[in-house]
């Protein structure tokens, strides 16, 4: 009975001691959890989208540059349900369109993981959507990691940078530029490199990207509120070019058909509304496609338009003839003795092609006589020879609104004391000069003696699709509207006399001079030549154009000469614009 009784009493004290333990451990873990940092979830989220590049347009609304976002897929794998992992695989695949197998070897790390990092907008919007979905199947878990640090992270869908696509390919190149990309913190930008990429860059560039910042739903999204921050998203620019892509694409087909017809490095085509300095098209047969430069582009990256400069032949003789002329240092119907072709100038012989005993002045530009213009140039002082060249913008910069232009080189005015130095420029050697330099010197003499500096972009847009008209600098006066007129006049009978004659087109006035110039190579002229056209056309409707002809090195066993390379094309050019309701034949 003893015994029994203490059996009892042994148990009962094993209950309450039990019971006492139990209250201990309930007292020692509720203190510990109250001098402790609770593990509890972020609930702030942050919100960052970038804003991204302008756009560029033709004038006639083609748009030629354009940035898209693209995103990456990142998901930590600590937070998958490994009894969920293959819906979240099979979800997965359907929703990016990624192979299954490519997704499974990525999840095989340990981490944060990167799915994809290619990723259109489009997709990136369904995958957001995904991560909704996978939420609500309680696919992903809490992970405490070894700090003891609690989180949940879903399927993030986030901004891996922005690619630049050339919607035409290889038109308006290289005027229209490339870019390349950099790395911006956490995202990839991209920047121009030449073209209007580049001289626009800073217009072209996002001005603000948006910024979230608050407490988050259960989707991770922020909730908007006064305890939120918000700074809203401003993409860069637009920019909109004064060239119609239909028209630069029409010139540029023009220019590929004849590099192919006549052997020719290089073609270039440039036309400029006379009236204002605008061009309409800047078109070259070297060209590239932006999408996808390959080391074979290399040479075509470099707009010859304007950085590259050569001799430019009988072309430059409208220009001296003028400043002459302006200077009241010749008289039209003055004869000068021509030496019946070939004329000797201290050590230096000078040739025609048309071999003639003597002409008016006039007659030395329409039959391109380099002795008749040796010999007239030599009434230049060596001080105004040299300043009016520059006055015409030779030896700088015309102002395009592209970058990296060449200045061309105009002799020293210390080399214009020499005899020989006057009359060899006066024909167009000695001196070097890019092709937007005389486009836009024959514009001056189109446009009554009125300089305009040429440009290629019209428009700044904003992101509100409003429009800013960019200013350009006031056009200069360089000749009288009097030389202006006879030059221009004088210009005509060369396309209706002289070496332009297969330049006519019936109910146009079209003018213009040739040029044939020899390439020097290792100090000495070789066998190789640039040709060109340069001039004008205008109809009764008050519609004029300066246009520019260059073929870089035709073949020069076939064909090189200006009247059976440039001047065809020129020729092809005004029946274009005609075609294209720019020019309207008189009937």
């Amino acid at each position: 009975m003893h015994n029994c009784d203490s059996k009892k009493t042994g148990k009962i004290l094993l209950l309450f001691l039990s019971i006492g333990a139990g209250f201990c451990f309930f007292l020692g873990t509720t203190f510990y959890h109250l001098i402790t940092d609770r593990k509890l979830p972020n609930f702030q989220a942050k919100k960052i989208e970038s804003a991204i590049r302008g756009s560029i347009y033709s004038s006639d609304g083609f748009l030629l540059a354009s940035s898209k976002k693209i995103y990456k897929a990142v998901v930590n794998t600590y937070n998958i349900d490994p009894q969920k992992k293959d819906l979240f695989v099979s979800l997965f695949s359907i929703y990016s369109k990624i192979p299954r197998d490519e997704i499974e070897l990525k999840l095989q790390e340990k981490g944060n993981v990167v799915l994809s990092y290619d990723i259109d907008s489009k997709s990136a919007s369904y995958l957001k959507q995904l991560n909704i979905k996978l939420n609500t199947l309680n696919v992903f878990r809490s992970y405490e990691d070894k700090n003891g640090n609690i989180f949940k992270y879903g399927l993030s869908i986030v901004e891996s940078g922005e690619s630049r696509d050339y919607l035409y390919n290889d038109a308006m190149e290289p005027i229209l530029g490339y870019i390349y990309k950099e790395n911006d913190k956490r995202i990839t930008r991209v920047t121009g490199v030449k073209g209007i990429e580049r001289s626009f860059n800073e217009e072209l560039k996002p001005i603000n990207d948006l910024l979230m910042i608050g407490k988050r739903d259960i989707g991770f999204n922020v909730i908007l509120n006064k305890d939120s921050n918000f700074q809203d998203r401003i993409d860069g620019y637009d920019i909109i070019s004064s060239i119609p892509l239909k028209l630069q694409k029409k010139i540029e087909r023009l220019t590929d058909k004849n590099k192919i017809a006549l052997g020719a490095k290089e073609i270039l085509v440039g036309i400029m509304e006379s009236k204002s300095g605008k061009i309409i098209a800047l078109a070259s047969s070297a060209r590239f496609n932006p999408n996808a430069i390959t080391k074979k582009d290399y040479p075509a990256l470099n707009a010859s338009a304007v950085e590259y400069s050569y001799e430019p032949g009988s072309i430059i003789k409208p220009i001296i003839y003028s400043i002459l002329l302006d200077k009241n240092l010749i008289s039209p119907t003055e004869n000068i003795f021509l030496e019946n072709g070939r004329y000797k100038l201290h050590n230096f012989y000078i040739t025609d092609t048309h071999k003639l005993q003597s002409s008016s002045v006039e007659e030395i530009l329409l039959y391109s006589s380099n002795i008749g213009m040796a010999k007239i140039a030599q009434r230049l002082e060596p001080q105004e020879y040299y300043e009016s060249l520059q006055a015409f913008g030779f030896g700088k910069q015309t102002g395009i609104d592209l970058l990296y232009e060449k200045n061309g080189t105009i002799p020293d005015i210390r080399r214009f004391r020499s005899e020989v130095y006057k009359a060899t420029v006066s024909y167009g050697y000695g001196l070097r000069t890019t092709f937007m330099q005389m486009l836009k010197g024959y514009n001056t003499i189109v446009n009554h003696g009125i300089a305009y500096n040429p440009y290629i972009v019209e428009y700044l847009q904003d992101p509100q699709q409003i429009r800013y008209k960019l200013k350009h600098q006031e056009p200069l006066r360089i000749l009288s509207d009097k030389t202006a007129m006879e030059v221009k006049n004088t210009l005509i009978k060369v396309v209706k006399e002289g070496t332009g004659r297969s330049a006519q087109v019936k109910g146009l006035t079209i003018g213009g001079k040739t040029g044939t110039a020899h390439i020097a190579q290792g100090g000495k002229y070789v066998r190789k030549y640039n040709s060109s056209f340069f001039g004008f056309v205008s109809d009764a409707k008050g519609n004029e154009y300066t246009i520019g002809i260059s073929v870089f090195e035709p073949n020069e066993i076939e064909a090189y000469f200006a009247s059976t390379t440039a001047v065809p094309l020129f020729k092809e050019v005004v029946e274009l614009l005609v075609k294209e309701n720019y020019l309207y034949p008189s009937q």
